[in-house]
């Protein structure tokens, strides 16, 4: 290298931003939006109105082919053509309904994750509730309640009641200060 040219600058490497990828040889494609779509079409196929289109189009192309003109007839009696139509129709068919399916158990793998975590929560919050419940019953076991003073206080009156049959005071005047 000349001593008088200088090198380009390296350009820094960042370590906190993702890699670029390369660009490949394939076409790129979006699989979400490769999988909607095959979703959308499996959806399709699964419809009587398929059915009812394919049934009209298989009649009208049969009808064709032996009522119409010998000139304008493209797929003889033996409709070699349309056997070749239906098993391509069914190779890209199957696939894609797979497709679908594999789609739709990975949602339903996803919402059973949920389901069992929303309901181990669930448990765990129905537990603690059970806990504290227990606990609040606990300490009301050891909570004066009214029946209770009232009860009581029934005893004491009717204790009182006896201590001044056996023991009759000898003031009988109403004064209290000989109690004192």
């Amino acid at each position: 290298m000349p001593s008088g040219a200088t090198a380009a600058p390296r350009p820094r490497v960042r370590l906190d931003l993702p890699k670029l990828r390369r660009r490949g040889l394939l076409p790129e494609y979006d699989p979400e939006a490769f999988g909607r779509l095959s979703e959308r079409i499996a959806r399709f196929l699964g419809t009587g109105r398929f059915i009812v289109w394919m049934t009209l189009i298989v009649v009208v192309w049969v009808v064709w082919n032996v009522a119409a003109p010998s000139d304008l007839r493209f797929d003889e009696y033996p409709f070699i053509f349309l056997t070749l139509m239906l098993s391509l129709q069914a190779s890209y068919a199957a696939p894609l309904i797979l497709l679908a399916q594999n789609r739709q158990a990975d949602r339903d793998r996803v919402t059973h994750e949920q389901d069992r975590k929303q309901n181990e929560r669930s448990i765990a919050d129905t537990e603690y509730l059970t806990r504290e419940i227990a606990a609040l019953r606990m300490g009301l076991g050891e909570v004066a309640t009214r029946d209770w003073i009232r009860s009581e206080l029934e005893d004491l009156v009717r204790e009182m009641e006896e201590r001044r049959v056996l023991f009759p005071s000898e003031n009988r005047s109403g004064s209290d200060e000989a109690d004192r």
